[in-house]
């Protein structure tokens, strides 16, 4: 498995004194992205099979979602007076059920 999947705590990104920070969850959301750009390369080299690449990839999604809400969440927070260092990963089962 590739860095960071099985746990995805990675999500808040790099942190300060246990805050995270925008500059850090994007670096997550980039560290990712490169992640499913490996595991695609990986599909095509015969690396891996189409089955273990589909459920990697799920796995990169949810974490990219978390990291996206915790954006949005933060920039919300900020916009509205509020501490951006507030805001918390959403569990899977919350970021994945929005209606967009």
């Amino acid at each position: 498995m590739g860095p960071g999947l099985p746990g995805r705590a990675r999500a808040v990104g790099h942190t300060v004194d246990g805050m995270a920070t925008d500059g850090g969850i994007r670096r997550t959301i980039s560290d990712l992205v490169a992640q499913e750009r490996e595991l695609r390369e990986q599909l095509a080299q015969g690396e891996i099979t189409g089955g273990q690449e589909h459920e990697r990839l799920r796995a990169i999604e949810v974490e990219l979602d978390q990291c996206w809400d915790l954006l949005r969440q933060r920039g919300a927070a900020r916009e509205f007076g509020g501490d951006p260092d507030a805001a918390t990963v959403r569990d899977p089962g919350t970021v994945e059920n929005y209606l967009d």
